[in-house]
């Protein structure tokens, strides 16, 4: 089996902007910082990460109960932000994904800093949630090597159970896993965890600093995907 590991925010979706605005009403809301600092990167990173660089820059304490304050007053605004802002499935990812369904490849997951109750919104608002069942996410970590290393990790765990269902063996060998994303940062995590990169500049990053950080494939978006999926197939019958 072949994990297929997907990005969310300028990769699957642009949601306009709605989760930076979900951002800034929460720490409006929780801590009150009425504006925040532009001085913080989104792209990328995971949202553990952003929201504590935006605490100590704002002078909040970024303990624990500082982020689950956070975290349950991001998620109550972001169904709303979602709904406010002008977003977007990006182009060929509802294709690409049917393709990979009917091909019947189980291993479709995310790589995300998104916390996973984040992800879900932003899924179910685009209308893509009933494609992925697993993922690794940035509810625990800040770090995307982290987080990709649980996403394999669960990819392990998913080709485990349909293997244990299907053929009654405990342990499946992944054939190699893939990694797609719009940013530096998603093709240095594929390399963390051995993963064939795929970059596409639809969000965090122009094409030319994409193909400065040599990702094994680099596509103007996903309408073409013809090249991912030769390699999808290259790998499962090697």
């Amino acid at each position: 089996m072949y994990a297929i590991l997907f990005d969310i925010d300028g990769t699957l979706v642009s949601t306009g902007g709605a989760g930076q605005l979900a951002f800034a009403e929460t720490f409006a809301a929780e801590f009150g910082v009425d504006e925040l600092s532009g001085k913080v990167p989104f792209a990328g990173r995971s949202d553990r990460a952003i929201a504590s660089d935006l605490m100590r820059l704002h002078g909040v304490d970024p303990h624990d109960e500082n982020w689950r304050r956070f975290r349950a007053g991001y998620l109550e605004r972001l169904p709303s932000a979602l709904k406010r802002k002008s977003g977007r499935v990006l182009p060929g990812v509802v294709a690409l994904l049917e393709e990979l369904a009917a091909a019947g490849h189980p291993l479709i997951g995310l790589l995300t800093g998104n916390i996973r109750e984040g992800a879900d919104h932003k899924l179910q608002h685009y209308g893509l949630a009933e494609h992925f069942s697993f993922g690794g996410f940035g509810d625990a970590s800040p770090d995307r090597n982290g987080i990709a290393a649980a996403a394999l990790a669960e990819a392990q765990r998913v080709a485990n159970a349909e293997w244990q269902e299907s053929r009654g063996l405990e342990v499946c060998e992944l054939s190699g896993a893939m990694v797609i994303g719009d940013t530096v940062h998603d093709v240095t995590c594929a390399r963390s965890i051995g993963a064939f990169a795929v970059a596409v500049p639809t969000g965090g990053a122009t094409r030319e600093e994409l193909a400065a950080a040599k990702p094994d494939l680099l596509l103007e978006d996903l309408s073409d995907a013809r090249p991912l999926l030769a390699e999808i197939e290259r790998a499962m019958r090697s």
